[in-house]
């Protein structure tokens, strides 16, 4: 088999053996790499690290409910090309002046290697992801208006981000490797907060993460919180110069770990004894 660039996660993304090893095989099967997992877990962040890694410029496609996928391959500006008929002095006889490329356009012509980012696809209508299933599977795509079939110049590693919001069509995880990324355990947490806080003393690390993982065991909760939330809530934790019985006592600056109200509320009320913990 022939080498292939390999992903081994960065100083500032740690990934866990089960990542790399489906970034990998995405790699060697040219598929797209399909993560799912909950808000938080790094999904967004993997394309940036892979990036990083490979030596890659990374195009990233953030996709919205009103996002359609012709979108991601090219826009027509008729507007632009109308003004320019009745007020500019540009060849409007050219339509190619008014094609312009979207992210996965740009990652096809691109002359080198990219990496490409979907991501939220499931965010989009439910068809979204069929409407892009000719395209990645063959790498190509039709300028309607010029009649021309943009081919990839150079095979991207698409990554494709879904908070699992729906359903994604079979024939579309047919054609993707497929990763669901765990959150982190304990020991894993404390190498990403380290690497965010490395001055960070182990005995506020401690009763922080002792406090973040009874709040996530919480039942009931809406969005329970994630990573990136934890590091929010140790660096204010830090800048506010409280020691670790201050929060062991008495869970400091809840707002920075939870985003909503009965989240909050369930929260405190298990905190105040109401239900053990």
């Amino acid at each position: 088999m022939a080498e292939f660039a390999q992903f081994s996660g960065t100083d500032r993304y740690i990934a866990d053996e089960a990542l790399m090893a489906s970034v990998n095989a995405a790699l060697v099967l040219e598929r797209p790499l399909l993560v799912k997992g909950e808000p938080g877990t790094g999904k967004t962040l993997l394309a940036h690290a892979v990036a990083e890694t490979l030596g890659r410029p990374l195009y990233s496609w953030h996709v919205k409910s009103t996002t359609k996928a012709e979108e991601g391959l090219y826009t027509y500006d008729v507007v632009q090309r109308l003004n320019d008929s009745r007020f500019g002095d540009a060849d409007v006889s050219n339509i190619r002046n008014y094609i312009k490329y979207g992210p996965v356009g740009l990652a096809f012509d691109s002359d080198e290697p990219v990496v490409l980012l979907i991501d939220e696809v499931d965010k989009a209508d439910i068809e979204f992801p069929n409407d892009l299933l000719r395209e990645l599977d063959e790498m190509a795509f039709t300028v309607r208006e010029l009649e021309e079939t943009v081919r990839a110049k150079q095979r991207p590693l698409v990554i494709i981000t879904s908070n699992a919001e729906k359903e994604l069509p079979d024939a579309f995880l047919r054609r993707c490797v497929f990763h669901f990324i765990d959150f982190p355990d304990r020991e894993r947490m404390e190498r990403i907060v380290h690497v965010h806080l490395p001055t960070l003393g182990p005995d506020l690390m401690k009763a922080a993460l002792d406090r973040f993982f009874a709040f996530r065991k919480v039942a009931g909760l809406r969005k329970p919180p994630s990573t990136s939330e934890l590091v929010d809530w140790l660096t204010v934790l830090v800048a506010s110069g409280l020691d670790p019985a201050s929060i062991t006592e008495g869970d400091p600056f809840l707002g920075v770990l939870f985003k909503g109200e009965a989240d909050l509320a369930a929260a405190v009320d298990k905190r105040r004894g109401r239900k053990s913990w």
